[in-house]
């Protein structure tokens, strides 16, 4: 017979009837209680003295108290073992981290949109000198991106009223979008941003001195950092590509069109003679795959292309990509 294994606190539907059973009787058969062997384990059937071959039940509230008792022990036990890790550890919480100043943690997760958000909140309430943002299409759309403009918005107004200046990176592609562009003339104060036909995924550097970046592909995770060592790596990349950025906001800057390629068919063009499909040059540049796909045709069209591998070969002849930068 197969054993059903259990705690005598989830008793099985066959142990159960059979105890209540016993119960009722006052004994039942040793042959009947081995549909059930959890019962003589957990001490619930014993045998009677008289009648090997029959066996009694412990009457269900002394079984109820002695149960009741091994637990409160168990508790005890854990919460002695508690008293001894705090103690243990006490000296150590008190050490800290050599790399945080003594209380704070280098790296920690969020999960779930209004919990990251709450903490760059918090993160933001505390600053007073330069926030740095790159933001990808990714997010900015959907509920997620309602919670998170709406966030955004009065924080990033608190910390320039307290004379802190913001400085954004996005795709260029995401000037067309309102919550984007309206967001930013709805701010007062020192606000920059500058676009680039790709970007990293989002990043957050607040006063040089903690940053937030997505830990998930969706987005539900995101990771804290304050180790000093990576919000300088932060700072530095975002500085490098700030230099090749394109002012947006608060001035606009027209990239210039070289040879009757646009800004953005030259961008579709490097990715083009790197062999990506049009879903992935798409999501490199955060456009719908088929407005990359207008673009596509319309490069072709001006290069006098007829298929997808001649338009490779006239992108590379004609020079357009030793232009860009």
């Amino acid at each position: 017979m197969t054993r059903c294994e259990h705690g005598v606190e989830d008793l099985c539907p066959p142990g159960l009837k059979l105890y209540e059973r016993a119960l009722r009787t006052g004994r039942i058969s040793a042959e009947d209680a081995a549909e059930a062997p959890c019962l003589t384990d957990f001490g619930l059937l014993h045998p009677a003295l008289d009648d090997l071959d029959r066996l009694e039940p412990v009457p269900a509230a002394a079984a109820l108290h002695r149960l009741l008792r091994s637990s409160a022990s168990r508790i005890a036990d854990e919460r002695r073992r508690e008293e001894r890790l705090t103690e243990q550890f006490e000296p150590l919480l008190r050490a800290g981290d050599p790399g945080t100043g003594g209380d704070t943690p280098t790296l920690r997760l969020h999960s779930g949109t209004k919990p990251i958000n709450q903490a760059i909140t918090d993160a933001m309430a505390e600053a007073s000198r330069e926030v740095l943002c790159i933001q990808s299409h990714a997010g900015l759309t959907g509920p997620r991106a309602r919670i998170a403009a709406a966030a955004a918005r009065d924080r990033d107004q608190a910390i320039l009223d307290r004379g802190a200046r913001i400085r954004a990176l996005y795709q260029h592609t995401l000037r067309h979008v309102p919550v984007v562009y309206g967001g930013f003339e709805r701010l007062r104060g020192d606000i920059e941003v500058r676009g680039l036909d790709e970007t990293p995924d989002r990043l957050i550097v607040i006063d040089h001195a903690v940053a937030f970046l997505p830990a998930a592909a969706d987005g539900s995770l995101a990771l804290e950092a304050r180790h000093p060592a990576l919000i300088k790596y932060f700072a530095t990349t975002f500085d490098r590509l700030w230099r090749l950025a394109t002012p947006l906001y608060p001035t606009l800057e027209h990239r210039p069109t070289v040879n009757g390629i646009t800004p953005r068919q030259q961008a579709i063009a490097a990715l083009l003679v790197e062999g990506h499909t049009d879903a992935v040059i798409a999501e490199r540049l955060g456009m719908n795959i088929r407005t990359a796909r207008v673009h596509i045709a319309k490069l072709a069209t001006t290069l006098g292309s007829d298929s997808r591998a001649q338009l490779g070969y006239l992108i590379g002849r004609s020079g357009i990509l030793d232009q860009e930068g």
